[in-house]
């Protein structure tokens, strides 16, 4: 050993130091001799977690990435991070724990990838927070990284073979007060919509950002989406670690790869696989991290004119996601798009997409289909601007439910989730009129609440094609009823036009025209003042008083201050 070869990688110091001495001593008593310890050495990032399917099975996922790494001649060091889960983690203080976990998450991996000097870090992606959280570490760290989409759970099927998932039976859950579904019917879905390990079934935030970081070039190609333990998904978790070895070895650094173009590559990925609209804040977050000044709404904005669905798995439409992966996963969709996606952008494998796309890949067409051939004729992601958002705000439409195109309507307001489906429940929302669900943002909750809820008991008091909503809360990625406007920016513990909404004043929605709009002048806006009762606050020591303090707002990401924009 020369003290020249110690310092080739960041992870060593000059021989004989103290932090040499010191992290010698402790990495000896674990078993390496000092062979090992001039090795590149790399963070196994594992999301591990007993609570929730989701991340039931990466442990033996980390220990087959640890012994292939150890193979190609590099050090592993497995860590872990907070194991975010929205179906669990949303019970406590308003869900404020989802979104925020995200950030979470990224701050977990800074302590410990930046803290020890690591050498690079391979991700080990499941549920809807962990893959942009990876990513925008990846962003801010600009180590080597790979990240490892750890595949979807098989959902089950009802007695009458009728597919059932866990969306499925958040769906129904809430037509249970309302008596169209009842206690047993809903326990009989429940027992049967988990079939195995990974992440939700349906072209969720999971899958999607699975996808999404496929097409950034953050993943391998024909990774995403996969089934959990499928021998598909062990292929690509041993060639995952081979990776992210000779990504240390290059040198090639996330900021390499995550440019502008590819970006503009996801958005197409996303509006192609009529994806969740969580992708857009969670692609915005990453941009921040990765020092970029993008704009990710308006990129959908742009593209949602050029790009329709190409596919529709459920719910937004018949397909299931195992047909979806057998037809081509996402290297089949980037194929598909053509000239929309930038063809020059690096890949994680040190190829271009280019390079990539030339090689040959099946595509069935009847499930992927070409560009000039899609779905629908109208993007399943849809922005709008107007008074009442003029920051944008966010619907997600289904590709093949017929819907209005416009809702205008009589606001009924409320300051949180709960009360709403209280007042659903009691049959005090009338038709025609405007559900304004609002202190459920980035620092209403603070950390974000979910707003489905609400839409899903509309549904099930069969109010949802003559109620609409309009919320600064987080929606489900996989699927809304009716009109739903999500995510309105400035939300509505920030002074804007949200905050200042009353009932009775005239909410009008415009799909068409891609508006949102609150039917008063100037003036009568000028003469209202700003209401701190969509604020929620948590005791000062709390983690969501700090992301409340330390957070931006939605618009950027809901990062935190001080990352570059």
């Amino acid at each position: 050993m020369t003290e020249s070869a110690t310092q080739t990688l960041r992870s060593n110091f000059p021989v004989g130091s103290p932090r040499w001495a010191t992290r010698r001593t402790q990495w000896r008593a674990l078993g390496l001799n000092d062979e090992d310890i001039d090795k590149p050495k790399i963070a196994v990032v594992n999301s591990s977690s007993k609570l929730a399917p989701c991340f039931s099975h990466l442990d033996d996922i980390a220990d087959r990435v640890c012994e292939v790494i150890r193979d190609q001649g590099a050090i592993p060091f497995e860590v872990r991070t907070v194991a975010p889960t929205d179906f669990m983690m949303a019970a406590g203080r308003g869900g404020g724990y989802v979104l925020s976990s995200r950030d979470l998450l990224t701050n977990d991996v800074e302590a410990v990838v930046e803290g020890a000097q690591l050498d690079g870090m391979i991700c080990l992606a499941s549920c809807d927070k962990t893959t942009p959280g990876q990513l925008m570490a990846a962003g801010r760290l600009n180590v080597p990284t790979v990240v490892v989409p750890c595949g979807y759970q098989r959902s089950g099927r009802t007695d009458d073979g009728e597919v059932v998932d866990i969306e499925e039976v958040f769906i129904r859950a809430g037509h249970v007060a309302s008596g169209r579904c009842t206690l047993a019917e809903l326990c009989g879905m429940s027992d049967r919509a988990i079939q195995g390990p990974g992440v939700c079934s349906g072209m969720g935030t999971a899958n999607t950002m699975h996808i999404v970081s496929e097409a950034l070039g953050m993943s391998l190609p024909g990774s995403a989406p996969v089934a959990a333990n499928s021998p598909a998904m062990w292929r690509n978790v041993d060639d995952s670690a081979r990776a992210i070895v000779a990504a240390v070895q290059q040198n090639l650094r996330p900021r390499d790869i995550l440019t502008p173009a590819a970006f503009r590559n996801a958005v197409a990925s996303v509006l192609a696989v009529s994806g969740s609209i969580n992708a857009v804040k969670h692609l915005q977050a990453i941009a921040v991290e990765s020092g970029l000044e993008l704009d990710i709404s308006a990129e959908f904005a742009r593209l949602q004119t050029v790009v329709r669905p190409l596919s529709t798995v459920r719910p937004a439409g018949p397909t299931s996601i195992e047909e979806f992966d057998a037809a081509g996963g996402a290297l089949a969709v980037l194929h598909q798009l053509g000239g929309v996606v930038d063809r020059s952008v690096t890949t994680v494998t040190g190829r271009s997409l280019g390079e990539i796309l030339a090689d040959p890949c099946a595509i069935d067409e009847q499930v992927i289909r070409p560009l000039d051939s899609p779905v629908a004729d109208h993007a399943t992601i849809q922005i709008l601007h107007g008074s009442l958002a003029p920051h944008g705000a966010i619907v997600k439409l289904s590709a093949t439910e017929i819907r209005a195109t416009a809702f205008s309507g009589p606001a009924v307001v409320f300051e949180d989730a709960a009360a709403a489906i209280e007042a659903i429940h009691a049959q005090r929302i009338p038709s025609g009129s405007v559900l304004v669900v609002r202190g459920l943002g980035p620092h209403g909750t603070p950390g974000m609440g979910m707003a489905s809820n609400v839409v899903f008991a509309l549904d099930g008091a069969g109010l949802t094609n003559t109620v609409s909503v309009v919320t600064d809360g987080q929606l489900s990625g996989l699927v809304n009823k009716g009109i739903v406007v999500g995510e309105v920016k400035p939300e509505g513990a920030r002074p804007g036009a949200l905050n200042l909404v009353r009932d009775g004043d005239l909410v009008a929605i415009d799909l068409r025209e891609g508006t949102v709009d609150l039917k008063l002048t100037p003036d009568e806006l000028d003469a209202r003042s700003f209401s701190t009762a969509s604020k929620t606050t948590h005791p000062p020591n709390s983690w969501l008083s700090v992301y409340d303090t330390t957070a931006t707002d939605l618009e950027h990401g809901a990062t935190l201050k001080g990352a570059s924009h």
